[in-house]
């Protein structure tokens, strides 16, 4: 009987179908130590292996998977990984290739939240200038969190006590494990699609780091920053600090604190509007005292206690105003007249008229003024103005006197 014989690209392809047919390596949690870490930004995959005391083995994360990430994996860090085993057929080595990593242990979760937190901060998801004001009078509350948890009630009872006028709407969201972050998420979003509330709250009580892990989303922080509507962050207790709480327009340290921070007391608004009634009140009596005085100053006068006595002594500016407009009237007629005169002596002494009348006359011809001998020439025609009349006269010789 014959041995038959496989090439080597048959003997991998055969191990690899073997260790993908083995249900208990379809599915598998590992954890382990980073090691020989590499990120390839070109393709986006991670390459790393995975250590413990005695063993390693190599790994692989596919981009798909990779960018789904909430940390930057480093060398020396312990993780949790699911995936599944097989066979890289080229090189003939066995693999596991992850499809979801998370940190293993307190340690690591806060070094992967200082990392979110230093990548939002650089990103200018926590600068001031970014932060909307919260309006002093809301008169719709939003708020994000469980239907079900302490956090709800705590907001409503100190909404119910401090601005009962307020209307309390609620988004409900899971706060905790598997879909929290995507959860609370689609919350914000709804609230802002929907455009109903003036205030947003979004929050819950305390726990552990890993309660709180669903308010470290990077998502959910870049849904807080595009939010239309001003967003209160109050997750946890006073000491506890999240993304949301840098990202949020406001960190309140708790949810009642920040139900306070939200809206106004009402007590206080009360007495701040009776004081405002007191100084409304004491100035329209002012007001009104003052104008009284006036109006019994006003009758008092001669016009109101004496009303035909008043007109009477307005006729009589009104006849002197006439008298006097009259006079002033005369008087420049006089002026005037007495300047005419002078004026018209003076131009009847320089008039022609006035030198015909003295014996003189005017010689013409076709309307101009014969000045000189030198326009006449024998047999021409010409008139002669005299004072009483014109006669039409002829050249009978010219003769230019001497010089």
């Amino acid at each position: 009987m014959s041995v038959p014989i496989i090439t080597v690209s048959q003997l991998n392809g055969y191990v690899k179908s073997v260790l993908e047919g083995d249900q208990h390596l379809k599915s598998v949690f590992i954890s382990g130590e980073i090691s020989n870490f590499t990120n390839h930004y070109s393709s986006g995959h991670f390459y790393l292996t995975l250590k413990d005391e005695k063993s390693s083995v190599k790994a692989v994360m596919f981009k798909w998977s990779a960018q789904k990430v909430a940390f930057t994996p480093q060398n020396g860090m312990k993780v949790i990984c699911h995936g599944k085993v097989s066979l890289f057929e080229r090189d003939g080595s066995y693999q596991f290739y992850i499809d979801d990593m998370q940190p293993d242990g307190v340690g690591a979760l806060l070094l992967a939240y200082e990392q979110l937190k230093q990548k939002l901060l650089d990103a200018g998801l926590f600068d001031s200038e970014h932060k909307r004001k919260i309006p002093a009078f809301p008169s719709k509350i939003g708020v994000v969190t469980s239907a079900t948890g302490a956090a709800l009630q705590d907001i409503i009872n100190v909404l119910s006590r401090r601005y009962p006028i307020g209307e309390l709407i609620v988004y409900p969201a899971l706060v905790q494990g598997e879909g929290a972050p995507e959860s609370l998420i689609k919350a914000v979003r709804y609230a802002n699609e929907k455009a109903d509330v003036d205030l947003l709250i979004i929050g819950r009580g305390g726990g552990s780091i890993e309660d709180l892990w669903a308010f470290n989303n990077e998502k959910l922080a870049y849904e807080i920053f595009d939010s239309n509507i001003p967003v209160i962050s109050a997750v946890g207790h006073e000491i506890d600090y999240t993304i949301c709480d840098f990202v949020a327009d406001l960190r309140a340290p708790t949810p009642s604190a920040a139900a306070e921070l939200a809206v106004p007391d009402i007590s206080e608004i009360t007495v701040h509007l009776s004081g405002l009634s007191s100084i409304l009140a004491h100035k329209c009596n002012a007001i009104i005292k003052d104008n009284e005085n006036k109006v019994r100053l006003i009758g008092s006068s001669g016009v109101f206690s004496s009303p035909l006595s008043y007109i009477d002594n307005i006729s009589e500016r009104v006849d002197f105003f006439e008298q006097c407009i009259s006079s002033k009237q005369s008087e420049i007629i006089d002026n005037n007249f007495n300047k005419l005169s002078v004026l018209a002596a003076k131009i009847d002494a320089t008039s022609p008229l006035k030198t015909l009348s003295r014996g003189y006359s005017i010689a013409q011809t076709e309307n101009k003024v014969i000045k000189s001998v030198d326009v006449l020439e024998k047999g021409m025609n010409f008139s002669l103005i005299l004072s009483d009349g014109v006669a039409d006269c002829k050249t009978v010789s010219v003769k230019r006197s001497k010089q």
